[in-house]
């Protein structure tokens, strides 16, 4: 019989020079927030272009001389302060900004290439390429201290949750609709304790089985991102979750918009459907629009609803992952305990959430989004690249003789089933 820890990939983890003085998670929160304040005092530099078709297009839109410096700020916006919470964690910070450096060059890489019209028609996000690129950095070279120093990926994952309560708007997912969140609320309790329930089954591990069971049934990526850094899950596990996502997304993109148009779904149906199902959100996007506009509103609609989630599920996972984790030698959890084990930077991106949806001008908040967003897409990047760098390809591959995917696959065909008996009720 396999054993939980069988199939985890080997990763080589950097070591500080210095012991830490402070929490990562509050050190995290302070970094975001502090990031936060300077935008919302005005300091707003110019974000990078990404997209591009053609090898012209590339060298005219994304590696013009302005693209590149405009990248250059907004790299300084977070180096400075990320610098900073290292050397409150202990970090050396020679080696912190050599290896963030070289870090935020490859991040821009990993969004260029996510920024290709291939990528784009194929749901390629980010996170796939900056995770392919740490991998494939650790396959072809040597990996030096300064880098490895820098490769810190729970530090950039809690700071990117932290930003990303910013674009989680309350009003935002009641102005979605009434019937979209109906919908997100049915799905998302249905789909996850059915996919739980079935990771157990397959003898999966609660941290791998807690991951999945939120990708599949909330909005992928982000809320594997969110239930990780809740239960202080394993980042290689993340990794296999992420991967998982992104590589069950694609077929589905092109797939389901041709399944529905064969059944002769209405639209609105549809959009729906789509929008439930599928775990990112350029797929969302892209296969609403295979469809027609009607449908991609409805998809976007039901999306939104299901990522307006995540502060709630991660909240909700860190107090249930505390309480579960008591055993029969250790005292029940009292509210002290769960405090101790809860992940602080959850507080950071509620207080966040909560500041921007009902402290600040809906002129503020449209104004400060964009640029907000892509601070939060640099964290999320460097920590993928982290992830790969520290991540053995082989233990990807082998991941427990296949029983995660087994389990992932099984509930998205739940996914798929429920949300359009669900979307036919609510929307035709």
């Amino acid at each position: 019989m396999a054993h939980a820890v069988e199939a985890v990939p080997q990763v080589t983890t950097a070591t500080s020079a210095r012991p830490r003085t402070f929490s990562e998670d509050w050190v995290a929160v302070a970094l975001a927030v502090f990031v936060i304040a300077l935008v919302l005092a005005g300091v707003r530099p110019p974000l990078p272009k990404f997209a591009w078709s053609t090898a012209s297009e590339l060298t005219a839109n994304v590696l013009t001389l302005n693209n590149l410096m405009a990248a250059l700020q907004l790299g300084i916006l977070v180096l400075i302060p990320a610098t900073a919470g290292a050397i409150l964690l202990g970090i050396k910070p020679t080696g912190f900004v050599a290896g963030f450096s070289l870090l935020y060059l490859v991040a821009f890489v990993a969004q260029a290439a996510a920024g290709s019209a291939f990528a784009s028609a194929w749901g390629l996000e980010y996170v796939l390429t900056a995770l392919l690129a740490g991998l494939i950095l650790r396959q072809v070279m040597p990996l030096p201290q300064w880098l490895m120093e820098a490769a810190r990926t729970e530090y950039y994952i809690k700071t990117g949750l932290v930003v990303l309560g910013a674009s989680i708007l309350f009003n935002e997912m009641v102005d979605a609709g009434f019937l979209g969140v109906v919908q997100a609320l049915v799905v998302v309790l249905s789909v996850w304790f059915f996919c739980f329930w079935l990771c157990k089954k397959m003898r999966v591990d609660d941290e791998l089985s807690t991951m999945l069971a939120s990708a599949v049934s909330i909005c992928g990526v982000s809320a594997a991102i969110a239930t990780c850094g809740a239960i202080q899950g394993d980042r290689k596990k993340l990794s296999y979750v992420t991967s998982l996502v992104l590589i069950v997304a694609m077929p589905m993109m092109v797939i389901m918009p041709w399944v529905a148009r064969a059944i002769g779904l209405p639209d609105s149906v549809a959009g729906a459907w789509l929008g439930g199902t599928l775990d990112t959100s350029a797929a969302v996007v892209a296969a609403g629009e295979m469809v027609s506009d009607t449908a991609r509103d409805a998809a976007v609609v039901v999306k939104l609803s299901q990522n307006a989630m995540i502060g709630v599920a991660a909240f909700l996972l860190t107090v249930w992952w505390a309480i579960r984790k008591d055993t029969a030698d250790k005292p029940k959890a009292s509210l002290s305990v769960i405090w101790e084990r809860f992940p602080k930077f959850v507080i950071g991106f509620m207080l966040v959430s909560f500041v921007f949806s009902f402290a600040l001008s809906r002129g503020l908040v449209d104004d400060t989004r964009g640029i907000l967003n892509g601070v939060r897409t640099i964290w999320f990047a460097l920590a993928f690249i982290s992830i790969g760098l520290e991540t053995s390809l082989s233990g990807l591959v082998t991941t427990k003789e296949g029983r995660p995917a087994i389990a992932f696959l099984g509930g998205q065909a739940f996914n798929i089933a429920i949300t359009l008996a669900i979307s036919y009720v609510l929307f035709s």
